[in-house]
């Protein structure tokens, strides 16, 4: 196991599944936000109950992967980046965890404000306990649209990051790029 005081040019395999286990969900989450859009209402419910329930677990996968990366040093970034390349990496991985954390939050806020403290179900086996709102909907609002807000730089931040990823593995034709968050040991 890595710890804060060993160093590899791979992640922690903790580090790799809880990257791709959050990123599967993250976009299971925008395909689920996005198709409710043009369903009959009782279906859309359906599908935004399980929307929710991925975003709650985001939301603990987040503080978890946070904990765990206080926990564990990254491998050192390579050598050959450019300073730019460095900043605009830490910036924007700063960027992604803070939404990782912020955009559920905010949707179970406006969950909350809207249902008056109601609990998300967590695809009907727990109810995850709502915060302690009267019924709101102007403030439901407010945390919606700050939820879609951040949603959308989100989205930029994603191809940011994998535009990065691919820059460095096919136009740098660097061949290790890619193997600091791969699976495969």
């Amino acid at each position: 196991m890595e710890t804060a005081t060993t160093s590899s040019a791979r992640y922690a395999r903790g580090s790799v599944i809880l990257h791709w286990l959050i990123a599967l969900l993250i976009v299971l989450n925008f395909v689920a936000a996005w198709i409710s859009e043009d369903m009959p209402k009782e279906q859309a419910a359906q599908v935004m109950g399980n929307h929710k329930a991925f975003g709650i677990t985001i939301l603990i996968l987040t503080v978890l992967r946070v904990i765990w990366r206080l926990m564990h040093t990254a491998p050192p970034l390579a050598e050959t980046l450019a300073a730019w390349e460095v900043a605009l990496s830490k910036v924007t991985h700063l960027l992604l965890y803070v939404l990782m954390l912020a955009i559920p939050l905010s949707g179970w806020l406006m969950h909350s404000a809207y249902t008056g403290g109601g609990p998300v179900s967590l695809f009907g086996v727990i109810g995850f306990p709502g915060w302690p709102f009267a019924q709101d909907k102007d403030l439901a609002h407010t945390f919606g649209e700050g939820h879609e807000v951040m949603a959308t730089a989100m989205l930029v931040l994603l191809a940011l990051h994998v535009a990065g990823a691919l820059k460095h593995r096919i136009i740098d034709k660097d061949p290790d790029a890619l193997k600091r968050m791969s699976l495969r040991s």
